[in-house]
């Protein structure tokens, strides 16, 4: 244990080694890097297949230039060419195909009988219903502006908790609630800035959601009520339940706006896998019909040309698979960070 004194009372020591608040966002939480969280998840899914694109071809036409130079009239041959397209035709088709596919299963679920619509929308309505009563005003409709809500809720509560234990006489229990309530109120400002103007259909609304640490902060109130049985009365016991039924809303609103954004990026990725499509196949036709080893001759700066051609159209006909990789990899690492809605504790990182 490390003791420390409060408010320079030498005689009153508190436990300062329980981890009563937490790093909150989601960068804090994972132990990771600020650009490796960017590249998975907050950059443009278009600009992260671009630079994808743009390392493939760059690799591409190093390694053919650094290799022996046996390769470079290898590649340039009729039949390499041929052979490599021709590959890469077949898979444009199949790959679209199949992630089109994907797509249409994912989104099956949204189809259904009559009843099945009925049940959805009464369920959905009366969540809506619950968080009227906790908002103390209809819920808005807009997902950015609920959530926001929704934390505000927390907020406020928490600030009651705060003031409302205030008075009782445990140091340890005033210096547990004021780092965790100074947590939630500090975790709640971050996100409903970045919450503010933020527009579904971008990843803004979900990546502030995710931003939320929630699950803690319930486990917290639970503990706070645990340990401090015996100093709490029914008022603060009241407090504590009623911040803890505004974080554990805020789960099920996260998880629905997480399904909904999911559902439009797989959408969104068989549209733009479709408009990436037509070039690549146009471009690998062209380069199994027209060019042939001889079509583009001489070298720039020790580059033959025809290296650049081939791999500015093999880097074309992968921009498909790379959009796809781009999207894929933004949907399986939110997944990955959200398995738990309850306070279970999945990272190490966070323990």
């Amino acid at each position: 244990m490390s003791p420390e004194s409060i408010d320079g009372d030498t005689n009153t020591n508190v436990d300062t080694d329980i981890d009563v608040s937490t790093a909150n966002t989601m960068r804090e939480r994972a132990g990771e890097s600020r650009l490796k969280i960017w590249l998975l998840l907050a950059a443009n899914r278009l600009y992260v297949t671009a630079v994808l694109a743009l390392a493939v071809f760059v690799v591409f036409v190093t390694l053919v230039t650094v290799i022996p130079p046996p390769l470079v009239p290898q590649l340039s041959s009729g039949d390499t060419i041929e052979t490599m397209f021709s590959a890469m035709l077949g898979a444009i088709i199949t790959g679209v195909t199949l992630v089109v596919t994907i797509g249409q299963l994912v989104l099956s679920q949204e189809n259904g009988p009559l009843g099945e619509q009925r049940d959805r929308m009464e369920n959905s309505m009366d969540f809506r219903d619950y968080a009227e009563e906790l908002l103390g005003a209809p819920s808005p409709a807009d997902p950015s502006v609920f959530l926001s809500e929704l934390v505000n809720v927390a907020e406020q509560r928490a600030n009651a908790v705060r003031d409302g234990l205030s008075k009782i006489d445990s140091d340890q229990l005033q210096w547990e609630v004021d780092e965790f309530t100074e947590s939630v109120i500090g975790n709640s400002e971050t996100v409903r800035e970045q919450l503010n103007g933020a527009k579904f259909g971008t990843f803004d609304v979900l990546f502030a959601a995710l931003n939320y640490n929630y699950g803690w902060k319930i486990y917290q109130v639970e503990r706070l009520a645990h340990d401090h049985a015996e100093d709490l009365g029914e008022p603060e016991n009241t407090l504590l339940d009623e911040l803890k039924t505004a974080l554990a809303l805020f789960g099920p609103a996260r998880e629905h706006v997480k399904t909904l954004y999911f559902e439009w990026a797989l959408v969104s990725l068989s549209q733009m896998i479709l408009y990436a499509a037509i070039p690549a196949l146009v471009v690998a036709g062209v380069m199994l019909t027209v060019v042939e080893g001889s079509t583009l001759s001489g070298t720039t700066f020790g580059v033959a040309h025809m290296t650049v051609v081939i791999g500015a159209a093999f880097t074309v006909t992968l921009v498909p698979f790379l959009l796809f990789t781009s999207y894929i990899l933004r949907v399986v690492t939110v997944a990955k960070r959200t398995l738990a809605i309850e306070p279970l504790i999945l990272r190490d990182s966070q323990r």
